[in-house]
């Protein structure tokens, strides 16, 4: 709510310095000084021209000038073009080089003539010269255009400045303002939970502080504090920004949003004035909600690169950012609340009880959840009667809210490019084809021998990922290239919290399927298996230096949770458990190969006719792979022995 004005203003009231206004009076005039540089600019341009103590040459005639030459006292003569008049320059010691004396000459070859028989009777030599100007009023515009341009940009600088307010340092072009955006509650369209989907864990303990603007005496009475900041951490897209902004339509109140790199700025203390000035105006708007995204941007643990910088920007804006959240200032009915997927990072002294007390956890988005974003997205498109919400959220394991978005927009534009009138299921399949795997290449040349590569290499990581028990199921195989990728396996992970070793193991040996089946029907294997070798490789690296899945390694784990080991040149083992690392990584690779083709051997026939099927078709779906292989084994029929822990 905003204060009453009351229209009797007390004597003791004193003008904002820098705004002319009376605190609490938005209206009040304020006294301009602009008028002072345009009176300046005019008492130049008026002494320039109407200078009267500028000495100014006298009219003459030949005869005086005649007889001034005999007597030695011409120093020199210019006649200036185009108007024919001979300047005299005299030689006197009170003006230097400037005409005393001027007439006009008729006919210059007349004049020259003139000038040449009175300096021979004479006997004293006057240089005689031509000199071009330009008319007066020519003269004055040359003369005064840089003085115009200076003093013009200048007004407009000044006038820049005095627009800029008090707001922190108030510099050149709004340099020190923060650039917030204000989303009122009376103009702008209200974002409620009504329109964020899934998210019912961070609902449930933010609705607090919504609870608490809307009616802040139920808990003042009791004598409760509302945090003054929390923080929502989550994957990229998970609807952290939001969430933070249907707080604000919740609580029916202003919401000042901000970006954590808006602070930046090669100017030095440019971002410690823009806390300042987004403060000020949170505090104008109280109640009110203010957030900033990616706040990491500002936020990042300081000290880290002490031997670059004594005085680094960055740090200095977030001590004024932590100075405004807790130190002397009280921020009565302003709540911040900010955004990052990067807390790890994050100075401990931002994350301390009394600036951020809660941490809101905004992660992926389950099955559930996920049904119930499709149905905010898919709102505004025309829908094939037969879609399933339900079979669409199978479908995007690990899909965050931007990407089925982004899912649900591709499908329309795809159903548009075929001139449907509705959205189909095909049509959705098709858009989580294209964001996956990237856009079909059918014109892509392969030679016959490079497709037959592709096609077996394809259905080794089918056939093996089909008959462990442990790998993700197989949704279609294809050898159609899309993006980078010359083929690909498509599979429905299960949404676990925890992964087995066994599983892990089932998955690297699905992940080199690919290229065992090369080796073994060709006797040699190619350059495709690059990503394959690369994913494998830092998952086996994972199992033995993070998981604690080597007996030899043993129960220890060297993954860094908190991000604070950022020092270069610095590993917290030794050279001997890095050899052990690495051996024990290698182990497990070489296991998970001979597992794969284990079972490809076991079933070679099958493989032989996928691929041969998969080069007619080009795509292969689930049926076909079932009748060829039969039902995936269940855990009590696995085909092949689990592998045992390395000793």
């Amino acid at each position: 709510m905003r204060p009453s004005c009351d229209m009797s203003q007390p004597n003791n009231l004193k003008l904002k310095p820098g705004t002319g206004k009376v605190p609490g009076q938005p209206g009040s005039p304020r006294p301009s000084w602009m008028w002072i540089y345009p009176v300046v600019m005019i008492c130049i341009i008026g002494y320039w021209m109407f200078n009267v103590d500028s000495p100014k040459p006298k009219e003459s005639d030949w005869q005086r000038v005649e007889s001034l030459i005999a007597k030695g006292g011409v120093e020199k003569i210019v006649v200036v073009k185009p108007d024919l008049v001979a300047e005299v320059y005299l030689k006197t010691d009170s003006l230097k080089d400037l005409p005393e004396l001027f007439f006009n000459v008729g006919s210059v070859d007349t004049f020259r003539g003139d000038l040449d028989r009175v300096t021979a009777e004479s006997g004293n030599d006057v240089p005689f010269l031509y000199e071009t100007r330009s008319g007066t009023w020519t003269s004055i515009l040359v003369n005064l255009l840089p003085w115009v341009l200076i003093i013009g940009v200048w007004l407009f600088l000044m006038n820049r400045m005095a627009k800029s307010g008090p707001g922190g340092a108030g510099g050149i072009m709004n340099v020190g303002r923060a650039k917030a955006r204000v989303f009122d509650k009376e103009k702008d369209n209200k974002t409620t939970f009504k329109d964020v989907a899934g998210l019912e864990e961070a609902k449930v303990e933010i609705m607090e502080i919504v609870d608490f603007l809307k009616t802040p005496d139920k808990y003042r009475d009791i004598g409760a504090k509302i945090p003054k900041g929390a923080l929502l951490v989550g994957p990229p897209g998970t609807g952290k920004t939001l969430l933070a902004k249907a707080v604000a339509g919740e609580a029916d109140v202003p919401f000042i949003s901000i970006s954590g790199s808006d602070f930046v700025e090669m100017f030095v203390g440019v971002g410690a004035s823009r806390v300042r000035d987004l403060f000020a105006q949170a505090k104008q708007k109280a109640p009110c909600i203010m957030f900033i995204d990616e706040i990491d941007a500002i936020g990042r643990a300081r000290g880290r690169n002490a031997s670059y910088s004594t005085n680094d920007e960055r740090e200095n804006t977030l001590n004024q950012l932590l100075t405004e959240m807790d130190g002397f200032q009280t921020n009565t009915g302003v709540i911040v609340l900010a955004a990052t997927n990067r807390v790890d990072i994050l100075d401990k002294a931002l994350m301390r009880a009394g600036r951020f007390d809660r941490q809101i956890e905004v992660g992926l988005p389950d099955i559930k959840e996920r049904e119930q974003i499709f149905e905010v997205h898919l709102r505004p498109l025309k829908l094939d009667p037969k879609l399933d919400m339900a079979f669409l959220a199978k479908q995007t394991p690990g899909f965050s809210g931007a990407d089925i978005a982004n899912v649900c927009n591709e499908a329309a534009l795809i159903a548009a490019r075929h001139n449907k009138k509705t959205v189909a299921k095909d049509d959705f399949l098709a858009a989580i084809d294209r964001i996956v795997g990237g856009l079909e290449r059918k014109n892509k040349v392969f030679t016959v021998a490079e497709k037959r590569t592709i096609a077996y290499h394809e259905a080794g990581h089918a056939t093996v990922s089909w008959l462990r028990e442990h790998a993700s199921p197989l949704i279609k195989v294809t050898i159609i290239p899309r993006g980078k990728a010359l083929g690909a396996a498509w599979y429905l992970p299960e949404e676990r919290q925890i992964t087995t070793r066994e599983q892990l193991v089932d998955e690297l040996a699905a992940t080199l399927g690919g290229r065992v089946a090369e080796r073994l029907v060709f006797g040699q294997v190619s350059t495709g298996a690059l990503n394959d070798l690369e994913r494998a490789t830092k998952q086996a690296y994972a199992m033995v230096a993070y998981y604690g899945m080597s007996d030899k390694v043993g129960t220890v784990s060297y993954y860094d949770s908190t991000g604070q080991n950022d020092m270069a040149f610095v590993r917290p083992y030794s050279e001997q458990t890095a050899q052990l690392l690495d051996d024990e990584a290698k182990k497990l690779l070489h296991e998970a190969q001979e597992l794969a083709e284990r079972t490809l051997k076991s079933h070679e026939a099958g493989l032989k006719e996928l691929a041969e099927l998969l080069l007619e078709r080009e795509v292969v779906f689930t049926d076909d792979v079932e009748r060829i292989f039969g039902k995936r084994p269940g855990p009590a029929q696995a085909s092949e022995p689990e592998i045992i822990a390395p000793q």
